[in-house]
């Protein structure tokens, strides 16, 4: 709660900020009511809570499993449907995708996590499909390494969090992490104009050089089976912990 009033805070005045639990579907309504009537509509909906419990195949309890699926796909999920009647046509949907595990034989202990993500952008797709005809697009930004506070957040000791973080930029072709004003230049963008006939697709910010990277080859609008996709939340109905 603490980093989510500072976060608020640190933008500037002009913000309403409203702590929800995206696990919650009657906290998802209130967020939304709350919003609308201190702001109207929304142009702009950036999903962005989640959270990421490591934990390999045999060790993953329900109880895991649970709360990881219950906030990054139940809560995407709902968040985005619950937003409809408040979206203006013609609004932009941007959902924070997987995060740097991919593939994922490299990153052990990510099953919950990366398949709750795995079903966040196959809904996504379908979304973009269904809001279509009112001119609604709904994209999908999966980032890659990443220089955030979270591992000091999670307390761990300074000299691990420097090994981890040149672990992870060694594995980036451009041998560096990135910064969180690049994942949010390509958020701005979707959310733009400019992207106005981006629908149904998944762009990688993950400084990586492979085919895969960035696909934004969906620049045709929504195709018979749009690629990949994601969604953005409006007045920041961030909490728990950010993936």
């Amino acid at each position: 709660m603490a980093r989510l009033r500072g976060a608020a805070a640190s933008i500037g005045k002009d913000i309403v900020c409203v702590p929800a639990d995206v696990a919650k579907l009657a906290e998802i309504d209130r967020l939304f009511h709350e919003v609308a009537d201190r702001l109207g509509v929304i142009d702009v909906l950036f999903i962005n809570a989640g959270v990421g419990k490591l934990a390999r195949l045999a060790e993953t309890t329900e109880a895991v499993y649970d709360e990881v699926f219950d906030i990054n796909t139940k809560g995407a999920y709902f968040t985005m449907q619950k937003a409809v009647p408040f979206l203006n046509d013609g609004a932009s949907i941007i959902l924070n995708g997987l995060a740097p595990v991919s593939p994922a034989w490299r990153r052990p202990g990510t099953t919950a996590y990366t398949a709750s993500k795995a079903a966040l952008r196959s809904f996504a797709q379908t979304a973009a499909v269904e809001l279509a005809d009112r001119g609604i697009r709904v994209n999908t930004v999966s980032p890659g390494p990443v220089l955030t506070p979270i591992y000091e957040h999670l307390g761990l000791p300074a000299e691990m969090i420097d090994t981890r973080r040149a672990q992870l930029a060694a594995e980036v072709p451009l041998n560096r992490l990135g910064a969180p004003e690049e994942i949010a230049g390509v958020v701005a963008f979707l959310a733009s104009a400019d992207a106005s006939y981006i629908t149904g697709t998944e762009i990688r910010v993950d400084g990586e050089s492979d085919s895969d990277s960035v696909l934004v080859t969906a620049i045709a609008g929504v195709r018979s089976q749009p690629h990949e996709l994601a969604m953005t939340a409006a007045g920041k109905s961030v909490n728990r912990e950010l993936s």
